[in-house]
Protein backbone atom coordinates (compact mmCIF):
# COMPACT_ATOMS: atom_id res chain seq x y z
CA UNK A 1 0.00 0.00 0.00
CA UNK A 2 1.47 3.15 -1.10
CA UNK A 3 0.07 6.80 -0.10
CA UNK A 4 -0.34 8.80 -2.86
CA UNK A 5 1.96 12.19 -1.79
CA UNK A 6 0.14 15.71 -2.59
CA UNK A 7 2.20 18.19 -4.03
CA UNK A 8 3.26 20.92 -1.85
CA UNK A 9 0.83 23.60 -3.11
CA UNK A 10 2.26 27.92 -2.63
CA UNK A 11 0.13 30.50 -1.52
CA UNK A 12 0.22 34.01 -3.06
CA UNK A 13 0.43 35.26 0.23
CA UNK A 14 3.71 33.90 1.15
CA UNK A 15 5.21 36.00 -2.26
CA UNK A 16 7.51 38.83 -0.93
CA UNK A 17 6.54 42.21 -1.78
CA UNK A 18 7.26 44.12 -4.57
CA UNK A 19 10.52 45.78 -5.66
CA UNK A 20 8.57 49.97 -6.06
CA UNK A 21 6.68 48.89 -2.73
CA UNK A 22 10.14 48.18 -0.69
CA UNK A 23 11.73 51.30 -2.30
CA UNK A 24 8.65 53.58 -1.45
CA UNK A 25 8.62 51.97 1.87
CA UNK A 26 12.72 52.81 2.33
CA UNK A 27 12.07 56.58 1.37
CA UNK A 28 8.96 56.74 3.40
CA UNK A 29 10.96 55.54 6.66
CA UNK A 30 14.51 58.00 5.69
CA UNK A 31 12.21 61.17 5.01
CA UNK A 32 10.33 60.63 8.37
CA UNK A 33 13.77 60.44 10.12
CA UNK A 34 15.13 63.10 8.22
CA UNK A 35 11.91 65.20 8.96
CA UNK A 36 12.63 63.77 12.88
CA UNK A 37 16.52 65.20 13.07
CA UNK A 38 15.49 68.70 11.12
CA UNK A 39 12.90 69.02 14.23
CA UNK A 40 16.12 68.29 16.43
CA UNK A 41 18.10 70.82 15.03
CA UNK A 42 15.39 73.17 15.19
CA UNK A 43 14.75 72.36 18.61
CA UNK A 44 18.22 73.07 19.40
CA UNK A 45 18.44 76.59 18.27
CA UNK A 46 15.38 77.28 19.98
CA UNK A 47 16.30 75.87 23.80
CA UNK A 48 18.28 76.44 26.15
CA UNK A 49 20.38 74.36 28.81
CA UNK A 50 20.79 70.26 28.78
CA UNK A 51 17.93 69.66 26.50
CA UNK A 52 19.75 71.75 23.71
CA UNK A 53 22.81 69.44 23.47
CA UNK A 54 20.57 66.15 23.63
CA UNK A 55 19.05 67.54 20.55
CA UNK A 56 22.17 68.16 18.93
CA UNK A 57 23.57 64.55 19.84
CA UNK A 58 19.77 63.34 18.23
CA UNK A 59 20.45 65.30 15.50
CA UNK A 60 24.19 64.10 14.72
CA UNK A 61 23.22 60.52 15.44
CA UNK A 62 19.89 60.27 13.28
CA UNK A 63 21.08 60.19 9.59
CA UNK A 64 23.30 56.58 10.43
CA UNK A 65 19.95 55.38 12.41
CA UNK A 66 18.54 56.70 9.34
CA UNK A 67 20.42 55.41 6.64
CA UNK A 68 20.59 51.86 8.19
CA UNK A 69 16.52 51.56 8.38
CA UNK A 70 16.15 52.43 4.96
CA UNK A 71 18.93 49.89 3.69
CA UNK A 72 17.10 47.30 5.48
CA UNK A 73 14.69 46.79 3.18
CA UNK A 74 14.36 42.72 1.76
CA UNK A 75 16.94 41.88 3.56
CA UNK A 76 14.61 41.47 6.72
CA UNK A 77 12.19 39.46 5.07
CA UNK A 78 14.54 36.83 3.77
CA UNK A 79 13.26 33.95 4.32
CA UNK A 80 9.73 34.63 4.26
CA UNK A 81 9.53 34.16 0.72
CA UNK A 82 8.19 31.39 -1.48
CA UNK A 83 10.41 28.47 -1.99
CA UNK A 84 11.11 26.42 -5.41
CA UNK A 85 9.32 22.77 -5.14
CA UNK A 86 12.12 20.34 -6.11
CA UNK A 87 11.21 17.26 -7.43
CA UNK A 88 12.04 14.04 -5.51
CA UNK A 89 16.22 13.18 -6.88
CA UNK A 90 15.33 9.83 -7.31
CA UNK A 91 11.81 10.36 -9.51
CA UNK A 92 14.03 13.00 -11.54
CA UNK A 93 17.06 10.96 -12.02
CA UNK A 94 16.07 7.47 -12.17
CA UNK A 95 17.08 4.50 -9.76
CA UNK A 96 19.99 5.20 -7.92
CA UNK A 97 23.03 3.84 -9.10
CA UNK A 98 21.88 4.18 -12.51
CA UNK A 99 23.97 6.92 -13.95
CA UNK A 100 27.67 7.95 -14.10
CA UNK A 101 29.28 9.21 -10.95
CA UNK A 102 30.24 12.01 -11.14
CA UNK A 103 34.20 11.40 -10.45
CA UNK A 104 34.05 8.72 -13.46
CA UNK A 105 35.97 9.94 -16.84
CA UNK A 106 34.17 8.80 -20.13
Amino acid sequence: MKRSRKPQVQSVTAARTGRSDDISNRTRRYLISMGIRTACFVGAVLVHGPLRWILVVCALVLPYIAVVMANAGHESERGQGATAVLPDAGTALGPAGSGPRPDSTP
